[in-house]
């Protein structure tokens, strides 16, 4: 399997100093009142195999009202590493930094061990970790998820199926795969894009197709979504967006909805800028 990479470049205005500490600070240790320090822990582990962990970054002066936005990464569900976030990760820290960041690792999908249920899993697993260990982070239940490709996929199909206790706030897919009983897929003639699909099984049922499928199992319960696709995408049709964009209107969850016509799996420049702009101003308004 070749590895599949959402190409998103990040040109910043300046470069970002940030302190950075691994040391852990317990918030009973502050007996002064004053407030919390920025804190940072890299590849916390969350389950027992070695891809199962998370680097997360706690702004200074969090209390139990600080939202989370999760990362997911990309990558055909079967390669890529939470390092390919950064670059937005940077970005949360510089124009969102009263939010905290929680960029995961999931065990990758290979002919032993199917993307799903697993990679759910882990999410939930990571969520899980994130409330058991709430008091020691000093944060909310209240979640964000931004999440390229097969990581967008991951992302809106956890937030409109298996959030039991609604915690996401809002989710943003770009280039997200969404519906894969879209004629789009069934009927494509692309020997790479045939492989990525064939992760999820060769001549799959379609009770199973859409059990998968953010596109069928959205409800009008969903949090605020926003999505971003490229006109020129080799790998995600245009439909999967424009058809999840109707699907949402349908059922009146609140979105966003940005299709570049000339980009690919991926944009730069005016266009990267743009997704930037619309993206903080979505989580704005939804996770702060």
């Amino acid at each position: 399997m070749k590895a599949v990479k959402f190409l998103f470049i990040l040109f910043l205005a300046s470069a970002m100093n940030f302190s950075c500490s691994d040391d852990g600070i317990n918030p009973n240790d502050l007996e002064d009142g004053s407030p919390l320090e920025y804190r940072q822990e890299l590849n916390v582990s969350y389950g027992s195999d070695s891809d199962q962990v998370f680097d997360i970054y706690l702004p200074a002066n969090r209390n139990l009202d600080t939202k989370v936005m999760i990362l997911v990464h990309g990558g055909g569900w079967t390669s890529g590493d939470k390092g390919d976030m950064n670059p937005i990760k940077d970005l949360i820290r510089q124009d969102l930094s009263n939010i905290a960041i929680v960029n995961i690792n999931y065990r990758l999908a290979n002919d032993s061990n199917p993307p799903y249920p697993m990679q759910i899993n882990d999410i939930t697993s990571v969520i899980n970790f994130l409330k058991n260990h709430q008091n020691d982070y000093i944060i909310s239940d209240d979640i964000g998820f931004i999440g390229t490709s097969a990581g967008a996929h991951l992302s809106m199909l956890w937030s409109y199926a298996f959030d039991s206790e609604n915690d996401v706030r809002m989710v943003a897919s770009i280039v997200g795969p969404t519906n894969f009983t879209d004629p789009a897929y069934l009927n494509n003639e692309n020997p790479l894009l045939q492989e990525i699909l064939d992760v999820y099984g060769v001549e799959p049922t379609t009770a199973f197709l859409e059990e998968v499928s953010p596109y069928h199992q959205v409800t009008a319960s969903a949090p605020p979504t926003i999505l971003f696709y490229g006109g020129l995408d080799p790998l995600i049709p245009t439909s999967q967006g424009v058809d999840m964009q109707a699907r949402l209107e349908n059922l009146g969850v609140t979105h966003q909805f940005t299709l570049y016509p000339n980009a690919g799996h991926g944009w730069f420049g005016l266009e990267l800028i743009d997704t930037w702009t619309k993206l903080r101003t979505f989580t704005e308004t939804h996770l702060q």
